[in-house]
């Protein structure tokens, strides 16, 4: 027998058992995803590392967090067609661009001309 066949056979498996992600599993990576768990963190709670994270959960990670702000945003539309102002308000500002503008007018307003003459005459 070959010194590279021998060499074969004395080898052990290295490394832990592939990971095998289950519905529970995806489960729990969509609703750390969702309210925005770092993913080392999600990574740790499952037992693996951020890598194999990415590998077998990249499509949970990826949605999540939109169906997250889908879910949010009708539960803020619904609010505000229903005559919540706060929610219309918020709506407002947000998705159509309003603006809440403050003007501040001043009668007292002094030419530079004046100002000057001021300057230069004190009253006494």
């Amino acid at each position: 027998m070959s010194k590279s066949v021998e060499n074969e056979k004395k080898k052990k498996p290295r490394g832990q058992k592939p990971h095998e992600p289950t519905a529970e599993k995806k489960q729990t990576v969509r609703m750390h995803a969702m309210v925005g768990t770092r993913h080392e963190l999600i990574a740790e709670v499952l037992g693996i590392c951020v890598d194999t994270l990415y590998k077998y959960y990249r499509k949970e990670l990826d949605l999540s967090s939109s169906i997250a702000n889908a879910n949010v945003g009708g539960a803020l539309y619904n609010k505000a067609i229903s005559g919540d102002t706060t929610a219309m308000i918020f709506w407002l500002k947000t998705k159509a661009g309003f603006k809440e503008r403050q003007i501040i007018e001043n009668h007292d307003v002094k030419s530079l001309s004046d100002i000057m003459d001021d300057l230069q005459h004190p009253e006494e």
